[in-house]
């Protein structure tokens, strides 16, 4: 059986003209919107400072942050109150006491994973944590390939918490959404490929369109 499979349009942009022009393009077809922020070290690429981020207030919003030490963001975090802030298990501190202070504010926590990061060897995250991503592009960057290789992680988280909601960051395109919807993925972040399209609209249907094909999956 498929599970019911959610296609999120993410905005990464180091440019506050070019910021407003994705939330606008986007905000026409689509309620649920990740958002990528880096911190300029654990993430090469560069992106708004965090105070300079903000989104239509009928978005549930997915703020991935791409941070060392996300706890210098925490105060800024709360004040926009996202509806899901997306951690990377990777960071230089310890996340636990962060997603404490996330809950008790109901926001959502969700724990990221690089493709070297294996997802037992952060179990601590993942059973505290509403959401997990599978990243497998380039930290900062849209329109890096994906590495499907990544989808094995899928059945390891599923073996550790059944309920949690996975997601999928990097490469997602009408070559491989159908694959990456019958994976087990709830959540597949799609950038380039929706950002850059002269019809961002009409691409986001036709991937919704994709995932909803039965049959043989190549």
């Amino acid at each position: 059986m498929i599970r019911t499979v959610s296609i999120v349009p993410t905005v990464l942009s180091g440019n506050k003209q070019e910021y407003r022009m994705q939330v606008e393009r986007i905000n026409v077809f689509t309620r649920r919107v990740q958002i990528d922020v880096t911190d300029g070290i654990f993430a090469q690429g560069e992106t708004l400072d965090m105070t300079n981020i903000w989104w239509p207030k009928n978005w549930e919003t997915d703020l991935h942050l791409m941070a060392a030490k996300p706890s210098e963001n925490l105060d800024t975090i709360l004040k926009l109150s996202p509806s899901l802030c997306i951690l990377h298990a990777e960071a230089s501190e310890d996340l636990l006491p962060i997603f404490d202070v996330l809950k008790n504010a109901d926001i959502k926590t969700g724990v990221a994973l690089l493709p070297s990061t294996f997802p037992g060897n952060v179990k601590h995250y993942i059973d505290a944590a509403d959401h997990v991503l599978i990243f497998a592009g380039q930290l900062g960057v849209q329109g890096a390939p994906a590495d499907l290789m990544q989808m094995e992680k899928v059945p390891l988280i599923r073996n550790m918490k059944p309920e949690v909601e996975i997601g999928w960051d990097g490469g997602a395109n009408m070559s491989n959404i159908r694959a990456l919807a019958h994976a087990d993925i709830d959540v597949i972040n799609v950038g380039s490929a929706i950002s850059q399209a002269e019809n961002p609209a009409q691409v986001f249907q036709d991937l919704v369109a994709e995932i909803d094909k039965s049959g043989v999956v190549l």
